[in-house]
């Protein structure tokens, strides 16, 4: 993996499955089985994305084949009554897409598809060219990072950066847990050098222990 922090285009997926606006149900329907996927990105012309369409935006077709709502039901249910009656991808698909940029941090796509309640988000440039699709399972990705290099960029950019001067301290990772260790001149620094240490992608927790020269203090725990 490339330096900290991570971009959507370092995990993201370059082979995408997607359909035209004049798709039609069956077709999406067969398309998302083959290649199992739970959305598609949905694209004009070149290839800007225009919208998305999801199992959740087939389902209403299955789920109100056989129900006869009243008023208020069809009322309440008026989005859903229209992507039953849909039969092509421009009269099903959720538009405009939520999409992301190539560079947008892993911790940016991961909120967009918090807050936007996805599982994937078409990765698009600034044209609105697809260019590839990121999901959730890819975010999980920077957790697969070897121990050994996050052991690295911890010494590099926490330790020799907070602790110059402190050649005793020690750094452990063990299962993407690092533990920091040593004696120190200043323990002031420590809340801040496990900050740093957890923002490190693939980091999954941070113990601190650390012993005050001189002073016989300790601090420990997990920050």
């Amino acid at each position: 993996m490339s330096e900290t922090p991570h971009i959507v285009s370092d995990v993201m997926t370059r082979t995408v499955v997607a359909v035209g606006r004049d798709a039609r149900f069956k077709e999406m329907v067969q398309t998302l089985r083959q290649w199992r996927v739970s959305a598609m990105p949905v694209l004009e012309g070149e290839g800007r994305v225009i919208g998305v369409v999801s199992e959740a935006d087939l389902l209403p077709k299955e789920e109100l084949r056989d129900s006869d709502p009243d008023r208020f039901e069809q009322l309440r249910h008026l989005p859903d009554l229209a992507k039953a009656g849909a039969v092509t991808a421009e009269e099903l698909m959720s538009s405009p897409a939520v999409s992301v940029h190539t560079d947008a941090t892993l911790a940016e796509a991961a909120r967009i598809m918090a807050v936007r309640g996805v599982k994937r988000l078409p990765v698009v440039d600034a044209e609105g060219m697809l260019l590839g699709i990121v999901s959730r399972g890819d975010l999980l990705k920077v957790f697969l990072r070897p121990d050994e290099d996050i052991e690295e960029e911890v010494r590099r950019t926490v330790v020799a950066y907070l602790f110059p001067g402190d050649s005793g301290i020690h750094v452990r990772v063990d299962e993407g847990v690092v533990t920091l260790s040593g004696q120190l001149r200043d323990t002031a620094p420590i809340p801040v050098a496990a900050r740093l240490a957890r923002a490190v992608e693939g980091v999954v927790d941070v113990e601190c222990h650390f012993r005050g020269v001189g002073r016989g203090e300790t601090t420990a725990g997990t920050f």
